[in-house]
């Protein structure tokens, strides 16, 4: 008996041809030919739920009560037994398979394996069928389709990995957090890496033999018409004819404006499931969905033109393969503008409808706890001995020191990444960095004329006292003109520091102890835009005391790198992380001289390292201030807004409205980076761990800030040019007798409390557990990742 296994894809048909073969079951039985019923009587889903690995617990397995391994093992133990009850009682030459799932979901060798193994007590002769269409289309279609079930994140993903030569690896990187209670499915939030169709036919055939999956042609025109039973012949090998199929309608696609809502709905509500203990059926999230339809034209495939050109060549060689494909399948659509979310139209507020919905959701909760508390409880069970192969062993990452600390998950990341395009590395920009060059010169401060406050940073400190006049001494040397700081919480000093600083008419200090709203820091910058500092500024730049700009181009001031950007309105200065560089001791020494070690340039994964904070032109274009860059552009400044990157390139397109990262697109360091200590010391960073809290520490938490954030690979002395400016303007500053006093009891005060943190067990856990950890820029990555620590 010949077994084909019809995979799919989704949204290519398989639906349709399902229902031919379900209404022809007769017919083809009467041929010799078996398409179960018992497996389900379309789509074979039972089978695809049976086969998944115990942990990765997809939508149906979910929502049909298979989530714990005694279950799913069960499941197996039904389905095999099926299969051979209905060969037995048939004896059929070929059985058709056809679920849609495996081919989109089944993303690990061990899951294929599973199936073959199913499978291999019925038939050692089994071929896989696949039908694709061009990846431009089928994404709009697809990208719709995992909106409607709750995907959160925008087409923005899939475009930046356009270009890759690893599209299948780079799509699963993020697919590891499945958190099902939680909305949280690789079939609803990961990128579709399927989509790889030669390497999907790899990983397939690896499984099944060389030769054994055909590709397919998706002709929507074909399938929806009486000649569907056509392709399912030819498909199939059926050399006898089949009765014609009734005619059916494609479905419509739904509106980029309904997707846009839909998705800003998904993200709000996985922020509710993530943060209480509701729950949230998926009929009644579809419902949700359905009530915020807005009618418009769909996703044109044109605009996803960028992934499309990833696959060309390679589509090339698909035909050549698979001679069933033909050039219509595989040619792209017209290109047309990239992509962009669709305006939701109407004042849409995803929170309002939320208001509404919530009442629904914690009904649905009630009912919903009753059946499911106890299989959410036992999530980690494993199947029962002898019910499915064993998955395959993870793999070892390459360090042995590694190996040791990382989490099998984080390994499983660790191998993905050595051969992805998102694997981190330094070569771009500059490769001379090793090297501090030639002393920058001293610069004078401007003689601004009357009401213009000129280049002013907006900022917030808690704590920071041993910190702060390097870090204003700093930027007044490269061409700060002004600063505005708020406070709020200080024991330390930095409360006295700053009115000293600001009695000596280097800055204004501001009190934020009465803060209101979510955030003490969001509610400083709301109060900012009401200060003539701000109101007066020519450009106005949110950073904090551990970021220092680093202008790497002229003599190192912003008028240099102003004058490389004359029509920039806005610049992303994209973080460059410094990690502790191995000093232990908080020490008083400059930040920028002890701390030189850092990430590599290109790491676009985990999307923190290249996270950017704003310089902005003061002309008004955005209504207000958030912490990464300015928010609500007004339509009247959209044609003058121009953004740039730290290389002074356009990336207006991208960061005009929304995000606050850049991306492999936009990533550029060659004029202008942000150093961003975000560690220091390793003392420090204990203290930072402390901060705000009683003498406790949640330690797991702390550890994962360390590893996303001690990046020691690469030198880069670059700032360090600036070093004999700052020092001369530090040296001014610090011959205040009152400002000097201050300073040093701040730092006193910070060693106190290192020491206090030291007598601690569960602070000098955390403090020892740090400092072990050594990981290579790729392990860092992997674990970050496997940590699910992105912002």
């Amino acid at each position: 008996m010949r077994i084909y296994i019809h995979i799919g894809m989704e949204h290519v048909g398989a639906d349709r041809l399902q229902r031919v073969m379900a209404d022809k079951r007769e017919q083809l039985a009467g041929k010799g030919i078996l398409f179960p019923r018992a497996l389900g009587p379309r789509n074979h889903t039972r089978l695809f739920m049976a086969v998944t690995d115990p942990d990765h617990i997809d939508p149906l397995r979910f929502n049909r009560g298979f989530i714990t391994g005694d279950k799913q093992a069960g499941l197996y133990a039904e389905v095999a037994q099926a299969l051979a009850r209905d060969v037995a009682a048939t004896t059929p030459h070929t059985m058709i398979l056809s679920c849609s799932q495996l081919g989109a979901s089944l993303a690990r060798p061990s899951e294929i394996q599973r199936l073959k193994a199913l499978l291999a007590p019925l038939s050692d002769d089994i071929r896989i069928v696949a039908h694709i269409d061009e990846q431009g289309r089928l994404l709009a279609r697809h990208y719709a389709a995992q909106l409607m079930e709750g995907r959160a994140t925008s087409l923005e993903v899939e475009l930046e990995m356009a270009g890759t030569a690893d599209w299948w690896d780079d799509a699963l990187l993020d697919a590891h957090k499945i958190v099902p209670q939680n909305g949280q499915f690789l079939e609803t939030q990961c990128p579709a890496f399927w989509l790889d169709y030669p390497r999907m036919v790899q990983e397939w055939e690896q499984v099944f033999g060389p030769g054994t999956v055909a590709l397919r042609p998706y002709d929507e025109t074909l399938f929806y018409s009486e000649a569907a039973t056509d392709e399912i012949r030819a498909a199939f090998g059926i050399e006898d004819t089949l009765g014609r199929a009734s005619p059916d309608t494609p479905p419509q696609q739904p509106s980029a404006a309904w997707l846009a809502r839909g998705r800003q709905m998904n993200e709000l509500l996985l922020k509710v499931l993530s943060t209480s203990d509701r729950l949230l059926p998926r009929q009644l999230w579809r419902k949700f969905i359905g009530e915020i339809a807005v009618p418009g034209d769909p996703i044109p495939p044109g605009s996803l033109v960028a992934v499309s050109k990833t696959f060309e060549t390679a589509n090339k060689d698909l035909r050549k393969a698979h001679p069933a494909l033909t050039e219509a399948c595989l040619k792209r659509d017209r290109a047309r503008p990239a992509w962009t979310e669709a305006d939701p139209t109407r004042g849409f507020r995803p929170t309002q409808y939320l208001l509404a919905f919530l009442w629904r959701i914690d009904k649905a909760t009630n009912d919903a706890r009753k059946t499911k508390a106890a299989d959410i409880a036992r999530l980690n069970d494993t199947p029962a001995e002898g019910s499915a192969p064993a998955p395959v062993p993870a793999p070892q990452a390459a360090v042995a020191q590694a190996s040791a600390l990382m989490t099998p998950l984080a390994m499983q990341n660790y191998e993905k990444l050595k051969t992805s395009s998102f694997r981190p590395h330094n070569r771009i920009g500059p490769s001379d960095e090793d090297q501090p060059g030639p002393a920058y010169t001293p610069v004078a401060p401007r003689d601004l004329p009357p009401g213009n406050s000129g280049n002013v940073i907006v900022g917030c400190m808690k704590n920071e006292a041993p910190y702060i006049i390097e870090w204003v001494a700093y930027h007044r040397a490269i061409g700060v003109d002004n600063f505005l700081i708020y406070t709020n919480g200080c024991e330390d000093g930095t409360t006295e520091i700053l009115d000293r600083l600001q009695e000596m008419g280097v800055l204004q200090h501001r009190n934020n102890d009465n803060w209101k709203g979510n955030s003490p820091q969001q509610y400083a910058l709301n109060q900012a835009q009401k200060e003539p500092v701000l109101i007066n500024a020519e450009w106005i730049i949110h950073i904090d005391v551990d970021e220092f700009m680093n202008v790497r181009t002229g003599n190192g001031t912003l008028a240099d790198f102003f004058a490389h950007t004359p029509d920039a309105t806005n610049v992303a200065m994209t973080w460059r992380l410094f990690g502790h560089n191995g000093v232990t001791d908080l020490s008083d020494d400059f930040v920028v001289d002890q701390f030189d070690t850092c990430a590599p340039k290109f790491c676009p994964k985990p999307h923190t390292v290249w996270g950017f904070k704003t310089m902005f032109r003061n002309i008004g274009a955005y209504e207000k201030i958030s912490c990464h860059r300015p928010n609500k552009l007004d339509e009247k400044f959209r044609k003058r807004v121009k953004w740039v990157n730290g290389s002074g390139q356009d990336m207006t397109k991208e960061a005009a409205d929304n995000g606050w990262r850049s991306s492999k697109k936009s990533i550029g360091y060659d004029l202008l980076q942000l150093n961003h200590y975000a560690l220091r010391s390793a003392e420090s960073f204990l203290i930072k761990r402390q901060r705000g809290r009683a003498l406790h520490v949640d330690r797991s938490i702390g550890l994962n800030y360390w590893i996303r954030m001690d990046w020691c690979d690469f030198k880069d002395l670059t700032i360090q040019r600036n070093t004999p400016r700052l020092r001369a303007e530090y040296d001014r500053l610090m011959a205040d007798d009152t400002l000097r006093q201050w300073h040093q009891s701040g730092l006193d005060w910070h060693r106190a409390k290192a020491d206090e943190l030291h007598q601690n067990p569960e602070f000098q856990e955390l403090y020892d557990q740090a400092l072990k950890l050594k990981l290579n820029e790729t392990e860092r990555v992997a674990y970050a990742l496997a940590l699910d620590m992105e912002s």
